[in-house]
């Protein structure tokens, strides 16, 4: 069976100048980000579908991508494999006082410190983090939140930071009053558009209906969901409901492309019902 070293010496070789692939020495740190991306959302997807099966494969995909950035690393001498693994280890072993409150990986277990309240470890985990910020000299209660976030999920997490540095909601009444807010606030933009078309209306149009979607992220937060899995969920709702009513159109003898829109609707709505009988 291969390991982590054959790994690292077949991405050498593909990175050879005199003997390598050219695709992939034509590779920098900023070409290979969206595949990166990619890879983790094959492995999410995997995940949520249950295809298990294949579940070791697209982590092998996720772990080539480490591998080739530790690569390119060694090549310009800013890191290595080898101190990506220590400083993972390094940062997780400080994170996990109630389970090394030594400091030491391979120091003596303490079953008491283990059964800590959930609580006291997440505000722990949440004041070390505080700690990591600070030393690398991030001030702001938002530093360090990727820019290359899906959207949601960014949302989602500079909320949370927020929250946790003490400014939220007091209730989830006063979380859905403010959506009803920033919902009222994108018609009376949309009316203003309508009634006047201008460029400036047109930004007001697009501004609200940002801030609608922020507040839903909002929403999803102060309920204890994840908006990204949210969405997600409701996307895999709408293809199951649309390939239904592609089905329920083909036994009539028809199409999703050649059916009128009232026909479409009817089907949509006998789908909704199968699901809910």
């Amino acid at each position: 069976m291969h390991t982590i070293e054959d790994l690292q010496n077949l991405m050498a070789r593909l990175r050879d100048p005199e003997s390598g692939c050219p695709w992939d020495l034509q590779q920098d740190f900023h070409t290979i980000t969206a595949s990166t991306i990619e890879e983790a959302y094959e492995v999410a997807d995997a995940i949520e579908r249950g295809d298990l099966d294949h579940l070791a494969e697209e982590l092998g995909d996720l772990l080539f991508q480490v591998i080739f950035y530790s690569q390119l690393g060694k090549e310009r001498n800013l890191f290595s494999f080898d101190s990506v693994v220590d400083n993972i280890v390094t940062k997780l072993v400080r994170r996990h006082p109630h389970v090394f409150p030594d400091g030491n990986l391979y120091g003596e277990n303490r079953t008491d410190l283990q059964a800590k309240d959930e609580d006291a470890i997440k505000a722990s985990w949440e004041n070390i983090k505080s700690q990591e910020r600070e030393e690398k000299g991030h001030k702001s209660v938002i530093a360090d939140v990727p820019v290359g976030l899906p959207a949601l999920s960014r949302a989602q997490k500079l909320q949370k930071r927020v929250a946790k540095a003490g400014w939220d909601w007091r209730d989830l009444e006063g979380v859905v009053d403010k959506l009803d807010e920033e919902l009222n606030e994108l018609k009376q933009a949309l009316a203003d558009q309508t009634n006047n078309p201008s460029e400036h209306n047109e930004s007001k149009v697009y501004e609200e209906l940002g801030d609608l979607m922020f507040m839903t992220v909002n929403c999803a937060r102060f309920l204890k969901f994840d908006a990204e899995n949210c969405l997600r969920d409701s996307n895999r709702k709408f293809e199951r409901r649309i390939q239904g009513v592609e089905s329920h159109l083909e036994d009539l003898g028809g199409s999703f492309h050649s059916a009128e829109s009232d026909d479409i609707d009817q089907a949509w709505e006998e789908v909704k019902a199968k699901e809910i009988l």
